[in-house]
């Protein structure tokens, strides 16, 4: 997909991967660039909202009518970038009930499957475009630590592949993001070494414009994916034992 003089429009795009999709879709040569987050008016967004090619929108991706007023409204969007995201941070037997599980899946799997219905029609008539959906590298490999935001990456993974057949034969393409250890406030309590979100956003554009299925976007991604081919069941084993470490140091 070409992304000069497209029209974009990015879901959380208030901070962190999210805002440095709406920069880098402007690098790119965007032309407009929907810039969708529940508070658009907050003075704290990451994003030059006094740019013109910039309009920011209102969205809750958890609620349906939000959805569809927006798809309504945003009816000339070429590209849709499903970057909204929730981690609860709770674990699926230690959480006092599933109310977090079932929050995550709601913005993680039901936000972007709901989009991306409310968009495929406009995106058709605007000549197929493309729909990015910004996973995770537990998409990959399940991660016991991270509860019911690992379930749900994993169920949108497989629903960008989905998307990719029913899409086909309206030219859409869908591009899924393998994200790892980036410095977002999200990430905020992962250790070690953090890339830049504009990383994550650079990547995804990339396989935009050479229409990559799946691309891991950064150095933890990477090394993730490699580690799950040599050896799934020892990196299942590992990732156990993180989580009886975690649970050791914080008592839970």
């Amino acid at each position: 997909m070409e992304l000069n003089h497209c029209t974009a429009i990015v879901t959380g795009a208030n901070r962190g991967i999210g805002a440095a999709f709406v920069t880098a879709l402007l690098e790119a040569g965007a032309s407009k660039v929907y810039a969708a987050c529940r508070n658009p008016g907050a003075a704290d967004l990451e994003f030059d909202s006094s740019d013109p090619r910039i309009e920011p929108v209102a969205l809750d991706v958890s609620q349906p009518q939000s959805i569809s007023e927006l798809a309504a409204a945003c009816d000339d969007v070429q590209l849709l970038v499903n970057n909204a995201g929730l981690f609860a941070g709770e674990t699926l037997l230690g959480a006092a009930d599933v109310a977090a599980a079932r929050k995550e899946m709601e913005v993680n799997y039901f936000g972007p499957l709901q989009m991306s219905r409310a968009f495929a029609p406009a995106l058709a008539r605007n000549g197929g475009g493309a729909i990015v959906n910004v996973l995770s590298a537990a998409a990959i490999v399940a991660v016991p630590n991270m509860g019911g935001y690992s379930p749900s990456k994993f169920a949108a993974r497989a629903m960008g592949i989905s998307l990719r057949a029913e899409l086909a034969d309206q030219k859409t393409q869908v591009q899924n993001l393998i994200v790892g250890s980036i410095d977002t406030r999200m990430a905020a309590h992962v250790q070690g070494k953090k890339e830049s979100p504009a990383t994550v956003a650079k990547a995804g554009l990339r396989a935009v414009k050479r229409n990559i299925p799946e691309v891991d976007t950064d150095e933890f991604a990477v090394s993730v994916r490699a580690a799950h081919a040599r050896d799934p069941a020892k990196l299942e084993q590992q990732m156990a034992a993180a989580l009886k470490l975690e649970t050791l140091n914080t008592g839970r």
